[in-house]
């Protein structure tokens, strides 16, 4: 079964500095229907402007991901990590029994736009963590790159849940596809462009909750980027 959900569904909030997209529930956009799918419990998608970003904040019990479509974001964090996320770049910071982090555009003339997701992590009180790794586009050129997994196979950064995170980049026309194994099901998010799921049509921003075995077979109409959660 494959259920859509539209872009102009999601939550929305423009706060200036901030212009944000919620796929399920976060902070003052609240729906009882869309309070996350299995562990996934976020998907937001963030445009910050130049010189602004969030300041200094906590977090606790969760798998935090970050992917960078376009810009910069400067990231530090109480466990002492400092870096440059980029596009390519998946980071993973495991929050578990607490962490602070800030996350800054440190552009003066450049937005950072983003994706940063929620997963809900498979144990409680785990030590905090944190890793970065690049997937270049020629990674995920034309097939499901796996970019996070909770074993941290082929290269991928490792989450504390039962879930594997595939990014695929397809040109128009390309295909791929996934088989979900019994029990499990699947979320899409097309992060930009514009492809076919099974059939559908979904654009930017664009998700769909994917499960009773369906199979999934993507094609590009034109060039587009997506992930894939693969999920419990």
């Amino acid at each position: 079964m494959i259920s859509l959900r539209k872009s102009s569904a999601r939550g929305h909030a423009n706060r200036g500095w901030l212009d944000s997209f919620h796929t399920f529930s976060f902070a003052d956009y609240y729906d009882p229907a869309q309070m996350g799918f299995g562990a996934l419990r976020v998907i937001n998608e963030d445009r910050i402007e130049p010189g602004q970003g969030f300041g200094t904040h906590s977090h606790r019990d969760m798998e935090i991901i970050t992917y960078i479509l376009e810009g910069t974001l400067e990231h530090k964090d109480s466990m002492g990590n400092g870096s440059l996320i980029r596009p390519g770049d998946v980071q993973r910071m495991s929050a578990g029994t607490g962490v602070s982090h800030s996350e800054f555009n440190p552009s003066s003339e450049e937005v950072v736009h983003l994706l940063q997701i929620w997963i809900e992590p498979k144990y409680r009180g785990i030590r905090p963590g944190y890793e970065q790794k690049y997937f270049s586009t020629a990674d995920k050129q034309g097939q499901l790159r796996l970019v996070a997994s909770p074993d941290g196979r082929e290269g991928s950064v490792m989450i504390h849940q039962d879930a594997s995170l595939y990014a695929t980049v397809l040109r128009a026309e390309e295909q791929v596809a996934h088989t979900l194994a019994p029990g499990r099901r699947a979320y899409l998010h097309i992060a930009r462009g514009r492809l076919f799921l099974n059939g559908q049509e979904l654009r930017s921003g664009d998700g769909a909750r994917i499960s009773d075995g369906e199979p999934i077979g993507l094609v590009a109409d034109a060039s587009a980027e997506a992930l894939l959660f693969d999920l419990p």
